[in-house]
């Protein structure tokens, strides 16, 4: 009779020992069907290698060295175990082809070029050589030299960057591989397979950890930059609107010296809008006052598309080959639009010059239907310009833009080109967030 466990499902007879089962074998089907990470792309030196720089080497790709030197490694391993071979084989086994000594020294040595890109293949292809040598009793030794160096190499990968799983099927078989083929030297090489997966389990986990602590920093600053985008967007807004509602109590308290004879309800009703003008743009400095910097800066008139020309000319003295498409009526822009738009041309402006120096940059920018279209796409850097790392503590400027559009309920798409550039779309509604006339793009 089926029986239910304490979650409420029924669970078939002999569940547990069916479990037991795959838990043993899952390990040792990962070793030899699975697959590791592959290696990255891009591998920075180790600290401790750094002075390789002064020696030229350092300024080599990481990746490349290394594979390089497991190259260097395998030759210089296949030919001293093709020599040991071809001295000591015909003394214990008399007739053993030439041929078939080189492919055995091939077979041992070589797969640690394989290493870095296919580590549990490479273990695979040095087990079965491992296991197809030793008990021919071609050595005194049950192992050949090279090929116990060999699989240490690849032990120490394959536990570097292949899966828990995998590395636990590896140790199980090479450990029982080691036991058959020669119990008295078997406890000395499970001593060493299970140093070459200890030291390679630290380093991945070393690595894993690094990663894991730079995505959170990661994280961290890019949710400090939202941060930071806001409080400066609040500021520059701030002064926008503080402006508007100065000009409605000026407006509100002139109105009745304008014309003569106002009746005393319009009067009032004139006062008490100047007077909730003030109540609001004090309350709003009140809120807004602590996003302010200490020193009071920020107070200068905010820019809008009416500098666009003093934009351009500033990337086009940088060297960019600026051409622009200005659509007509962008003086009647709200505030808040033109200011926004102004902002992501120029942090566009400012990615192009330090990514792409020399490039040629288009920007487009036009009215269409309540929604104000940005656009700007430059190309690959110019010949003899190399492009400007980012400064340490920045590189938040996508991180910006999108901030800046998403806080007037627009779009904003920052992404490479086929050719080799940049592009940078953004569309913003004229009507604010959440206004009926408005939508979104």
């Amino acid at each position: 009779m089926a029986t239910e466990d304490t979650g409420g499902r029924e669970a078939a007879p002999g569940g547990g020992a069916a479990d037991t089962v795959r838990l043993l074998t899952r390990p040792i089907a990962a070793a030899l069907t699975g697959r590791a990470e592959p290696a990255p792309a891009r591998r920075p030196w180790p600290g401790w290698l750094r002075w390789t720089r002064a020696i030229g080497v350092g300024r080599l790709p990481f990746a490349a060295v290394v594979q390089l030197v497991d190259v260097l490694v395998a030759v210089g391993l296949m030919a001293g175990t093709y020599s040991l071979l071809l001295t000591e084989v015909p003394k214990r086994a008399p007739g053993v082809p030439e041929p078939l000594l080189l492919a055995a020294s091939a077979t041992l040595t070589l797969p640690i070029v394989l290493r870095e890109r296919h580590p549990l293949g490479a273990w695979r292809v040095v087990v079965v050589a491992m296991a197809v040598t030793g008990p021919q009793g071609w050595l005194t030794v049950p192992y050949v030299p090279g090929g116990t160096f060999a699989s240490m190499l690849c032990l120490y990968t394959v536990a570097s960057r292949g899966p828990r799983e995998a590395t636990v099927g590896v140790g199980v078989l090479s450990s029982a591989g080691v036991l058959v083929l020669d119990r008295s030297t078997g406890f000395v090489a499970i001593l060493l397979i299970l140093s070459s997966l200890l030291v390679g389990h630290l380093v991945r986990q070393r690595r894993l950890t690094r990663r894991e602590l730079a995505e959170q920093e990661r994280r961290h600053q890019d949710a400090e930059a939202v941060l930071m985008e806001r409080q400066r967007i609040a500021r520059e807004l701030h002064d926008v609107v503080a402006h508007h509602m100065s000009m409605i109590a000026i407006q509100a308290e002139a109105a009745p010296y304008t014309v003569p004879e106002v009746p005393d309800k319009i009067r009032k009703d004139l006062s008490e809008i100047r007077g909730t003008a003030l109540d609001a743009l004090t309350e709003m400095r009140r809120i807004l006052g602590v996003l302010r910097s200490a020193d009071g800066a920020e107070t200068a008139p905010q820019p809008s598309l009416d500098r666009i020309d003093e934009l351009l000319a500033g990337a086009r003295g940088t060297g960019l080959e600026v051409t622009a498409r200005i659509g007509e009526g962008l003086s009647g822009l709200p505030p808040g639009v033109g200011l926004t738009a102004y902002r992501i041309l120029q942090e566009a402006l400012s990615n192009a010059m330090r990514h792409a120096p020399g490039s040629r940059v288009d920007v487009a920018i036009r009215r269409d239907g309540g929604i104000l279209r940005l656009e700007i796409v430059n190309g690959p850097p110019g010949e003899g310009h190399r492009p400007t790392p980012s400064p340490p503590g920045v590189g938040h400027g996508l991180v910006g833009m999108r901030e800046r559009a998403a806080m007037l309920d627009g779009v904003l798409t920052a992404e490479p080109t086929s050719e080799g550039g940049f592009a940078v779309i953004a569309a913003l509604p004229e009507a604010g967030p959440g206004d009926a006339a408005g939508g979104r793009p």
